[in-house]
């Protein structure tokens, strides 16, 4: 596992590893998912990977909320198929979450769409306010709910969703999961500046490279084709 903030060189070492080891790269961004969205979220050029394999990156459509349940079951089928070729996977990436959860193997409640429950929990933020929602969370997870704000919309939601669907609350779901032996032992390497008004500077720089190589019209771009301002892929920094 390669991990850090941004601009500290995680693709370059991933690459440089992997070339080593003979291994293959799993990207862990929850934003390099996202499809036609390269440039804002720093996904390496084919320069960049000069010819190893990079996989979970550019499969998602922006127009999706994806979830770190998705992640993890869609990394670790990449992380087992490395395995079995007898490759080294690298696991690189910022996103903490993702990391942690494809490691220690854990499970997530499943969201059923069709259910139409997050929609009714949503339409009773509108009508009766969110703080009803919260009361209601306080009543069968009071752990959970002490620990969310309560403008916070969707982690109430997604609390009760749980506790409707499953009968079982998520704070009783991560206590059950964190119990749970590690599917992977990883070693994980850490990057970051010894003096962090030099990374600020390299995060100055990319952000200028993005721009230069056509940020703004990558946005556009992804407006223009209908993927709603307020979504999960359009939250990227």
């Amino acid at each position: 596992v390669i991990c850090g903030p941004p601009a500290t060189g995680k693709t370059k070492l991933g690459v440089a590893l992997a070339q080593r080891l003979g291994g293959e790269v799993v990207s862990a961004d929850s934003m390099q998912v996202y499809r036609d969205m390269a440039i804002g979220t720093a996904r390496p050029t084919p320069e960049e990977m000069a010819g190893v394999p990079h996989h979970m990156m550019g499969v998602v459509d922006p127009r999706e909320n994806y979830s770190v349940a998705r992640y993890v079951q869609e990394a670790t089928a990449w992380v087992e198929d490395i395995l079995r070729r007898g490759k080294q996977p690298i696991l690189v990436g910022g996103t903490g979450l993702y990391i942690d959860g494809l490691c220690q193997g854990r499970t997530y409640s499943d969201f059923q769409p069709a259910s139409g429950l997050r929609q009714a929990l949503q339409a009773r933020v509108q009508s009766q306010g969110l703080a009803v929602l919260w009361q209601e969370l306080e009543q069968v997870d009071p752990q959970r709910a002490a620990r969310l704000h309560l403008a916070d919309e969707k982690r109430i939601i997604r609390a009760l969703e749980v506790w409707h669907e499953t009968g079982e609350t998520i704070t009783e779901h991560d206590r059950r999961t964190a119990a749970l032996p590690p599917r992977y032992e990883a070693a994980r390497i850490g990057l970051t500046f010894a003096d962090r008004a030099d990374m600020w500077a390299r995060i100055d720089r990319r952000v200028d490279q993005m721009l230069a190589a056509g940020l703004v019209e990558e946005v556009e771009g992804l407006l223009a084709s209908g993927v709603p301002e307020r979504c999960t892929a359009m939250q990227a920094i």
